[in-house]
């Protein structure tokens, strides 16, 4: 992928605000981190941490943190039950109160998400991306973004990707500023959280559609 010209912002600035916000709230939220631990584990088992390989800056790979929100019931064969089968209403809570992303903060302090970015999606998702879309991974991803403070994960897909776009094509210390601001509100409200398994996976969104072209 060819990098793109970076402003002074997104060179020195972003990064070392990055590491110094996270740092500071992974020491300052310790006790909460202990105590959701704690919960987490009694409420919905073991291992408390969800943990994901995600596409990251020109789609690097890592490791994405996240508290498990589900437990891990099971049919009579063994197989997991469907998601909404293995929902509780503390994890509903830990996701309506976006708690449950909390760990990604150590993902951001070690440099592989931002604080603001495009969201990091599943990885089996890279090969449908168009070359427009795919722009999304020249920056790093976000614990919150554009595309979140515009309808969250309740936006179509092409429209979630136009914002990751825009974002990156505009990225600036005032932008990420009103992202913080209005992501905040968005929190505090509860507002544009659709559960997980509810809206279709990209890809199977996508073959659809090339799918649909071939008739």
């Amino acid at each position: 992928m060819k990098k793109r010209r970076r402003g002074i912002y997104e060179r020195y600035v972003k990064r070392a605000l990055d590491v110094i916000i996270s740092g500071s709230a992974l020491i300052i939220l310790s006790p909460l981190y202990v105590l959701l631990c704690i919960l987490v584990r009694q409420k919905l088992g073991s291992p408390v941490f969800f943990c994901q390989e995600r596409p990251g800056r020109y789609g690097k790979i890592f490791k994405m943190y996240k508290f498990r929100t589900m437990t891990d019931a099971k049919d009579k064969k063994g197989n997991l039950l469907p998601d909404k089968d293995r929902q509780t209403g503390f994890g509903q809570m830990l996701r309506r109160t976006s708690l449950d992303e909390l760990p990604e903060l150590y993902n951001i302090f070690k440099g592989d998400m931002s604080l603001i970015g495009p969201r990091p999606l599943l990885v089996k998702y890279l090969p449908y991306y168009t070359k427009e879309e795919n722009i999304r991974h020249q920056v790093r991803p976000g614990l919150t973004g554009y595309a979140q403070v515009h309808g969250r994960n309740t936006c179509i897909w092409e429209k979630r990707f136009q914002y990751d776009r825009e974002y990156v094509e505009h990225l600036s210390f005032l932008m990420d500023c009103k992202i913080i601001w209005t992501t905040i509100q968005k929190v505090w409200k509860g507002s544009d959280i659709v559960a997980p398994g509810v809206l279709e996976d990209f890809d199977e969104y996508r073959k659809k559609q090339y799918a649909n072209t071939r008739r």
